[in-house]
């Protein structure tokens, strides 16, 4: 029984021979902003005659500057160096998000709480094989993109 729940915990193989972890995915929309100035934001997702208002908290984001490894063996290492950019990112949970399109309304507000950007944009979300496509769908996700001049895309 031990074994059993131990092999539950770690995945499986699926009938051709693929291992599949039970790695999970989060379901819902993300959100990535290079905007200045921009320090929060909320979001709404409708479908059909059901709309959603999940948290959209945002955070600093970083990019990679720099990496280094000791050599190209699986026992060496590899270290990267990132450094802050001024775009900020984040993720509405949305656990019944549907795989069909959605209209998305992003307020996005400045320190003061004034809007920097308000937009209504359409999307529609995929389903997410965190272990690749021949193991099973973790969930759908849709993303947004904000650019610095305030445009607003489907990622």
């Amino acid at each position: 029984m031990g074994v059993l729940l131990l092999a539950t915990a770690c995945g499986a193989i699926d009938a051709g021979g693929t291992a599949c972890t039970a790695i999970g995915t989060r379901t819902g929309v993300s959100v990535d902003v290079e905007h200045p100035g921009v320090v929060s934001g909320t979001i709404e997702v409708c479908w059909d005659d059901f709309c959603a208002t999940p948290g959209l908290e945002l955070y600093p984001s970083s990019r990679v500057v720099g990496t280094t490894c000791t050599g190209a063996s699986p026992d060496d290492s590899c270290s990267a160096r990132s450094e802050p950019t001024e775009g900020k990112h984040g993720f509405a949970d949305l656990p019944q998000l549907p795989v069909k399109p959605v209209t998305v309304t992003l307020k996005l507000l400045d320190q003061s709480g004034s809007a920097l950007v308000d937009r209504n944009i359409a999307l529609t979300p995929e389903m997410v094989y965190p272990n690749g496509p021949d193991c099973p769908a973790g969930g759908p996700q849709a993303g947004i993109s904000v650019g610095a001049d305030g445009s607003v895309t489907e990622r």
